[in-house]
């Protein structure tokens, strides 16, 4: 039996469903992320799956029980929530905040014990927020507060943890480090985990199910793998302009248009700050010659005017090489990202096209 699962659940506002027939399940152990683009209603599934939306169809069940039969305090110890919404506190330091996540386990005047004391300590040091002790929090970054508030939902020790665009506030470092604290509790604690993201790179690697949020309804469900093919995310998210490369999670803009001022010879992941570049300048080109498992040829399908390719693994055809030549006619300037002298062995094609390019002046 999933630990979580929802059973023809229909979500909204006022009694309009803004998604229905909503499928989920997520075992002890695992991570399902939500995507999607903004407004698709992730944030309302949410809201209904913690019980603060009362679903307008359907079930919530939580080891086989509807949720809604369960008694706040049983469900706060098998639950704990961070949300976007911020939270606003009169006269409270970061470990008072972090404290409150106890306040299940202790007796009606919530005084902790040395076990509940101990907790907090830990929960603080797990999320690396010793030095905020006793900061007020209101007095913080935004950053800081959402490291609080997951200290916070440590301490109520659950068994499923549900978060709403986690990362939002935090910087490069911290993102990883919230994430991998996340991934790290769910492998050693069997912690559930249920989060929305709008970083499809992280999505991509943390996850064990995700769950596509488009229209009114779950459009896909499955794993990273099932999910990251070919061309869905531009699709997912109307995508008009620019590209997403799934395999490699890099966003591009658009590519310059007109035919190419300027030939990149390149490989091996050497040119594609080259291209960027090229493109921040507004000057079309072109690039090869790349296999199409090069690191490289990600960037280069989607911000050069051309680019001459060869399936991976294959030997360089004659006319790709013939093709490489005429673009250099064309070009004005021919800009080598790799070392030709050290290159032959891998690109045998590279000291030939660097000298007919010399012969050209370019």
């Amino acid at each position: 039996m999933a630990h979580l699962y929802t059973e023809g659940l229909s979500v909204g506002y006022e009694g309009v469903p803004l998604i229905r027939d909503i499928s989920l399940r997520v075992e002890k152990g695992e991570i399902l992320t939500l995507i999607g683009p903004n407004g698709a209603g992730k944030t309302t599934i949410l809201k209904s799956l913690i019980r603060q939306l009362a679903p307008l169809g359907g079930a919530v069940r939580l080891d086989g029980r509807e949720i809604c039969s369960i008694s706040g305090k049983e469900l706060s110890m098998k639950l704990s929530v961070v949300l976007t919404d911020r939270v606003r506190t009169e006269l409270m330091t970061c470990r008072e905040v972090v404290a409150t996540g106890r306040y299940p386990y202790t007796g009606r005047f919530g005084i902790l014990s040395e076990k509940d004391r101990r907790i907090v300590r830990e929960a603080m040091e797990l999320v690396h927020i010793e030095e905020l002790s006793g900061r007020d929090f209101m007095q913080i970054s935004d950053g800081q507060k959402q490291r609080v508030m997951l200290a916070r939902a440590i301490c109520q020790e659950p068994e499923l943890i549900v978060l709403d665009e986690p990362t939002s506030f935090l910087d490069m470092k911290y993102k990883l480090e919230f994430l991998s604290i996340l991934q790290n509790m769910s492998r050693t604690r069997r912690l559930s985990v249920i989060l929305s993201l709008h970083e499809l790179d992280l999505a991509g690697r943390i996850s064990d199910k995700i769950a596509c949020v488009r229209g009114d309804r779950i459009d896909r469900f499955g794993t990273p793998e099932e999910i990251f093919s070919d061309g869905y995310m531009q699709e997912l998210y109307g995508m008009t302009v620019g590209s997403y490369d799934e395999r490699t999670g890099d966003l591009e803009l658009e590519p310059v248009k007109g035919a190419p001022r300027v030939f990149v010879l390149s490989g091996g992941g050497s040119g594609t700050a080259v291209y960027r570049r090229l493109q921040r300048e507004g000057t079309p080109f072109a690039a090869g010659i790349l296999w199409e498992n090069d690191l490289d040829y990600p960037a280069a399908r989607a911000l050069a005017a051309e680019v001459v390719s060869v399936k991976a693994f294959c030997r360089i055809p004659g006319s790709a090489l013939v093709r490489a030549k005429e673009l250099i006619d064309r070009c004005r300037q021919v800009i080598c990202t790799l070392d030709a002298d050290g290159a032959g062995e891998f690109y045998g094609e590279l000291p030939e096209l660097l000298e007919y390019a010399r012969r050209q002046g370019k």
